[in-house]
C-alpha cells in the first residue's frame, strides 16, 4: 500500500513538472512571437516624404509656400521634404529666404531637378546647393547664377562677389564642388546632369521621383541642431503638397510684366470712366486692375523712381482728357510710361519689365488716351439737345396738308406743322426750324410736286 502511494506521488510530481515545463515553453514561445511581430511591424512601417513642385520663378510667394510646406513636413514627422524644381531663377531675397528655411530645418530637404529638360538656373542653382541631397533628371542642367541687371547686364563686383561667397559657403557646407559654385556666379557657368554628378555638384541622376528617393536612401545628412539623420526614402510614400488656387493667383500676379500691364489697364479704365461716365463698368475694371497691380508690386522689389514715373505718366494721360489737342500730353505720357517700366523694379534683384511688353502697352494706351480725349471734347462742346428742341434741324415728309399747314410723322407721333415757305403738299420734304408749343415750324426743301405737275 505504501509502495503504491509512493508510486502515485512520484507520478504526480513528474506530471506537475511536465505541465510546468509545457506552460513555461508556451510562455517563452508566445513572448518570442510577440517580439518578432513587433520587430516585423517596425520593419514594415512605411516612411513618408512630403513633395511639392516649384516650376516657376522664385518669388516671395514661392518662399512663403516653401516655408509653409516645410513646416508641415516637420510637424507631421515626414522622413524628408522634396522640392521638384524647374526654374529660370528669380529674386535674390526670396532665394535667400528659402535657403535659410532649408538650413534651419530638422527635416532633410531633397531637391529633385525635374522633369527631363528642366533647369535649376540662377536662384534655383543656389537652392539646390543648399539642399541636404540633390538629384537631377536626365536632360536637366544647373548653374548660370550670375546676378544681372534689368537689361541683362552684369552688376558690380560687390554684388557678384557677395553672391559667389554665398554659393561657395553652401557648397562647402554640403560637401559639394566649391569651385563650380563660385564659377556659376562669377562666370555664369552651367553643367548638364552627367557633369554635375561627376563633379559632385549633385548626388545622383534619376529618371523618376521613385528612383530619386531610392538613389539617396541610406545617405547620412546633417540637419539643424547639428544632428545626423540617415535618409530612409527607398520605399517611402510620397504625399503631395499642392499649390492652392489663392497661392497660384498670387504667384501669377507676382510678375513684373503682369503688374505693369495691370497698372496700365487700371489707368486706362479710369481714363474712360472720366471721359464717358455711365454705369461704371470701366471704372470698376480699372479700380480692380489697379488693386491687383499694387498687390504684385507689393511682393516685388519696387524702386521709388519707377513709382514716381508711373504717377507722372498718369497725370499726363489725365491732362490729355481735359486739354486735348495734338496728342502731346498722351505721347509724353507714353514715353514716361516706358521709362517707368525700365526703372520700376530693383535691378540688383534681376527683376524687370520686358521691353517687348512695355513698348506695345505704351503705344496702345497712348492711342486709347487720345480717343478718350476726343470723347471728352465732344461731350463738352457738343450741343445738348433734349426734349422737343432735339427735333430742330431734322427733316421729314409731309403726311397731310391744307395750305401752309399740315401734319408730320416724327419719332412715332404725328405733329402739327406750319410752313414758313409757302403751301405744303403730301410727300413734300421739309426741315424743322423751330418748335412752337406742339406745332413744328418747317420750311420746304423743294417746291410743291403737285404745282410742278400742273405747270407741265
Amino acid at each position: 500500500m505504501r509502495s503504491r502511494s509512493r508510486g502515485l506521488l512520484r507520478a504526480t510530481t513528474v506530471g506537475c513538472h511536465l505541465i510546468a515545463f509545457v506552460v513555461l515553453s508556451a510562455v517563452i514561445a508566445l513572448s518570442g512571437g510577440m517580439t518578432a511581430m513587433q520587430e516585423g511591424v517596425a520593419e514594415t512601417r512605411v516612411e513618408r516624404v512630403l513633395v511639392t513642385t516649384v516650376a516657376t520663378e522664385i518669388t516671395p510667394v514661392v518662399a512663403d509656400h516653401v516655408e509653409e510646406t516645410l513646416g508641415r513636413a516637420q510637424r507631421e514627422g515626414h522622413a524628408a521634404y522634396v522640392i521638384e524644381l524647374d526654374t529660370p531663377g528669380g529674386l535674390a531675397e526670396s532665394m535667400r529666404a528659402i535657403v535659410q528655411d532649408i538650413l534651419a530645418s530638422e527635416t532633410p530637404v531633397i531637391v529633385y531637378v525635374s522633369p527631363q529638360g528642366a533647369r535649376a538656373a540662377s536662384a534655383g542653382a543656389v537652392i539646390t546647393l543648399a539642399a541636404h541631397a540633390a538629384v537631377m533628371a536626365p536632360g536637366t542642367s544647373i548653374g548660370a547664377a550670375t546676378p544681372v541687371g534689368m537689361q541683362g547686364e552684369d552688376l558690380g563686383a560687390k554684388v557678384i562677389n557677395d553672391a559667389a561667397a554665398h554659393a561657395e559657403s553652401l557648397a562647402r557646407l554640403r560637401g559639394r564642388d566649391v569651385e563650380f559654385a563660385g564659377a556659376m556666379v562669377r562666370e555664369g557657368r552651367s553643367l548638364d546632369v552627367s557633369q554635375a554628378v561627376r563633379t559632385g555638384v549633385v548626388d545622383a541622376q534619376a529618371s523618376s521621383l521613385r528612383e530619386a528617393l531610392s538613389a539617396v536612401d541610406g545617405r547620412q545628412v546633417r540637419v539643424a541642431g547639428d544632428r545626423t539623420v540617415t535618409l530612409r526614402t527607398a520605399v517611402a510614400r510620397a504625399d503631395r503638397a499642392e499649390w492652392g488656387w489663392l497661392r497660384q493667383v498670387q504667384q501669377f500676379l507676382a510678375s513684373p510684366n503682369i503688374a505693369y500691364i495691370l497698372f496700365t489697364l487700371g489707368l486706362l479704365g479710369l481714363l474712360y470712366e472720366l471721359a464717358s461716365p455711365g454705369i461704371g463698368v470701366a471704372g470698376i475694371v480699372g479700380a480692380v486692375s489697379l488693386v491687383l497691380a499694387l498687390f504684385g508690386m507689393a511682393v516685388l522689389p519696387v524702386n521709388a523712381a519707377g513709382v514716381v514715373l508711373l504717377l507722372i505718366a498718369a497725370g499726363l494721360f489725365l491732362a490729355e482728357l481735359f486739354a486735348p489737342g495734338i496728342a502731346g500730353f498722351a505721347i509724353g505720357g507714353g514715353v514716361v510710361l516706358v521709362l517707368a517700366g525700365v526703372f520700376l523694379f530693383d535691378e540688383a534683384q534681376g527683376v524687370r519689365v520686358d521691353p517687348m511688353v512695355a513698348l506695345p502697352t505704351a503705344v496702345v494706351i497712348v492711342v486709347l488716351a487720345v480717343i478718350a480725349g476726343r470723347i471728352v471734347y465732344r461731350t463738352r462742346h457738343g450741343s445738348a439737345a433734349t426734349g422737343t428742341s432735339a427735333l430742330v434741324g431734322r427733316t421729314a415728309q409731309v403726311g397731310e396738308s391744307e395750305g401752309d399747314r399740315g401734319r408730320i410723322f416724327m419719332d412715332g407721333a404725328w405733329w402739327a406743322a406750319r410752313s414758313t415757305g409757302g403751301p405744303l403738299s403730301p410727300g413734300q420734304d421739309v426741315r424743322v426750324t423751330d418748335v412752337d408749343g406742339l406745332t413744328l415750324v418747317v420750311e420746304p426743301l423743294r417746291e410743291d410736286p403737285s404745282a410742278s405737275d400742273g405747270d407741265a
